[in-house]
């Protein structure tokens, strides 16, 4: 797949998150900067004026919405790395015929959950996102199937999740490119209200954009929020995690952390000459068994 232009980088950073080649390595420490890489963070010392980051936050929903009306279910490519690199999606029962439960927070048009569905006959799907169209979406799916799957629209910053899912009552809650579009004063929210459907023990499995990630780097003046915190051209926004805030935010939340690491691979596109470093944090965290839900 061909690298997009300097200003389609947008695009580029949510079309790269969905490939995941083997090459790739683990690591817990952040990836070192070229000396342009870190003239170019210092350089951006302009933040997006105070008026513009309240409109956007007060269109968040919206700007989600046009962007699945613009591209419909045919962006992301569908995610059938899940269960290798996420052992917990088959292994944390306790027998083999035992129902998982899953909460897929921020769903999309339904990439992860399809072939979760199709892969594991003994699993059952809530799903939720932010956009209506995104839930129309899944819902029109073909594989969708009330028996076996529950999606409903949700903002996770202020509804409430036991609208739609029983008190404690979810295994394994995925939350794969998600939280990084959320406000980081209001990512606590978010953890909070998730963490009152997951069982006591229940564990996160968390994917998002890495501090230092090719696509944070790429963004023009004018797109910067706050630290780390960016806006894309068509008016979503991304937040780029460091493991220490992650860590953090799911520990005052009331959870305990499995792992925590960096991935670091390369995006190659033989025919431009690029070779583009991609950061991702790949994160679990466990619901500790004293854990009250607020």
């Amino acid at each position: 797949m061909a690298l997009l232009t300097c200003d389609k980088c947008e695009v580029e950073s949510k079309d790269e998150e969905e490939v995941y080649p083997s090459g790739q390595t683990k690591t817990s420490t952040i990836r070192d900067l070229t000396q342009e890489e870190l003239g170019r963070l210092r350089s951006e010392r302009t933040l997006v004026s105070e008026f513009k980051q309240m409109k956007l936050e007060k269109e968040a929903q919206k700007n989600w919405d046009l962007f699945y009306k613009r591209n419909s279910t045919n962006f992301f490519k569908d995610r059938h790395w899940t269960t290798r690199e996420f052992e917990e999606l088959k292994a944390c029962r306790e027998f083999e015929s035992q129902k998982l439960v899953l909460l897929e927070a921020g769903c999309g048009v339904g990439n992860c959950i399809f072939p979760l569905l199709e892969d594991d006959l003994n699993i059952f799907v809530y799903a939720c996102d932010f956009s209506p169209r995104a839930v129309e979406f899944v819902k029109k799916n073909p594989l969708y199937c009330p028996e076996r799957c529950c999606a409903f629209q949700c903002d996770l910053t202020k509804d409430d999740l036991l609208e739609n899912v029983r008190e404690g009552s979810v295994d394994v809650v995925t939350l794969i490119f998600v939280l990084s579009a959320v406000h980081p004063d209001k990512m606590k929210l978010a953890v909070e209200n998730i963490k009152k459907v997951l069982k006591p023990g229940g564990i996160i499995l968390f994917r998002d954009y890495g501090l230092y990630d090719h696509a944070m780097l790429r963004f023009k003046s004018g797109s910067k929020l706050g630290e780390n915190f960016y806006v894309r051209q068509d008016g979503t926004r991304s937040y780029f995690f460091s493991k220490e805030f992650l860590a953090k935010l799911f520990e005052e939340a009331g959870f305990e952390s499995v792992s925590n690491e960096y991935v670091l691979r390369e995006t190659v596109n033989k025919k431009e000459g690029l070779c583009v470093p991609r950061v991702f944090l790949q994160s679990k965290f466990t619901k500790t068994a004293h854990s009250q839900s607020s």
